[in-house]
């Protein structure tokens, strides 16, 4: 008899279990089985409210203060360059906004292009430079890379551009 108790008790709280799991998947935090009045607001019963494992979480809210950024350059040409050669070009910005820009990140488009960028605030009409060595290595002919620049600024991502003829030696 003992034993046909303990059973049904976990009989219960596996249905109990079951029966949370259900709301929590569903969106049905509170029910109505409790006598509480249904909501009737339209627009609550338009949002969904059911579980979607496959949705994209929430892009998390950037508040920074924007500003704004100017190249003097925003593309450069190596011309004619050899194979296994440093080539550098420092590209030079002004921060042409009211706010500090702050630049997070500067990205080459591939190993061979490292940029290389100020990591301290640049004040409103200060400027900056973002060098940027391309090392071809042994690519060949024409070759175009790019650098991503990503900042407090809108857009947040700005591109600057290098190209070269690589020359096999």
């Amino acid at each position: 008899m003992k034993d046909k108790i303990q059973i049904g008790l976990l009989a219960v709280i596996a249905v109990a279990l079951v029966a949370l799991a259900v709301q929590q998947f569903s969106g049905d935090k509170g029910g109505t089985s409790s006598g509480a009045v249904a909501n009737t607001d339209p627009a609550a019963a338009a949002t969904p409210t059911t579980f979607d494992p496959m949705a994209k979480p929430a892009e998390p809210v950037d508040n920074t203060p924007k500003t704004t950024i100017q190249f003097a350059q925003y593309e450069h040409d190596f011309g004619n360059i050899k194979q296994d050669t440093d080539n550098k070009k420092v590209f030079t910005f002004t921060n042409t906004g009211s706010e500090p820009l702050l630049i997070e990140a500067a990205n080459g488009s591939c190993g061979c292009t490292v940029p290389n960028y100020p990591k301290n605030p640049i004040p409103p009409g200060g400027t900056g430079e973002i060098e940027v060595v391309y090392k071809p290595g042994k690519q060949e002919n024409a070759q175009t890379k790019t650098v991503t620049v990503v900042a407090n600024t809108e857009p947040k991502e700005t591109q600057l551009k290098i190209t070269a003829n690589v020359q096999k030696i």
